[in-house]
């Protein structure tokens, strides 16, 4: 489904971007989709129209607006540096407000489900921790796990990590679901941002295949209203 870009307002009165992708017919519930270091740029969209095919009202806010708007990177170093660096000025209050105000957009359509990448799987699992309104979680390979590990879900949750992932402590593997029953974490032969095409040294389509099978399983149980 194609997406379009609307205005949201976090309670704070802050105003940021959204990618909104509607599915074709009446929603099963919804999705909010967390961006990479990169912004929510055509990878993160094209996930967030993903969603909506499979019949979920789908969401990409843009919490990097807080810093600065319309950022959208690509993969090179140098981007790699620049999502880093405004990702070091992202304030966590602000970045949960804004995730507020997208779930409670997509809300009206039913159930909302998150996910995120990279820093986006770090920012879904403490959302799925301090958001009120998330049913349920799905969380690859997220940045700031090690920093939020003693978070408590309050909604179920899946944490995908990958064996050769040189950033993401495959400790926590164990140590999260071991502080939150709820949460049940799956591991790949795969690296670090293995869902992303456009990264085709990280690139794993048996991975990603899989763990989509079971974010799609997740959701479906926690989320439809069918």
């Amino acid at each position: 489904m194609a997406g379009q870009w609307i205005e949201l307002k976090a309670d704070d009165g802050h105003g940021f971007d959204a990618w909104l992708a509607e599915p074709a017919g009446t929603p099963r519930g919804a999705v909010v989709v967390i961006q990479e270091i990169f912004g929510v740029n055509h990878h993160i969209r094209g996930l967030t129209e993903a969603f909506a095919a499979e019949g979920y009202l789908s969401i990409a806010p843009a919490v990097y607006d807080r810093v600065e708007r319309k950022v959208e990177l690509g993969y090179a170093e140098a981007d790699v540096a620049r999502g880093r660096d405004i990702r070091g000025k992202v304030d966590w209050d602000g970045c949960m407000k804004d995730v507020a105000a997208a779930t409670a957009h997509v809300g009206k359509a039913g159930k909302v489900g998150i996910t995120g990448f990279c820093y986006g799987g770090g920012v879904a699992w403490v959302a799925a921790a301090r958001v009120s309104g998330i049913a349920a979680a799905s969380c690859y390979y997220g940045g700031p796990w090690n920093e939020f590990k003693d978070e408590r879900a309050h909604c179920p949750v899946l944490l995908h990590f990958g064996t050769k992932d040189q950033m993401i402590p495959l400790s926590l593997a164990e140590e999260i679901p071991a502080n939150n029953p709820g949460t049940i974490a799956h591991v790949y032969e795969a690296e670090h941002g293995f869902v992303c095409d456009q990264r085709l040294k990280n690139f794993d389509a048996t991975a990603t295949t899989l763990a989509r099978r079971r974010t799609m399983g997740l959701f479906a149980a926690c989320l439809d209203r069918f």
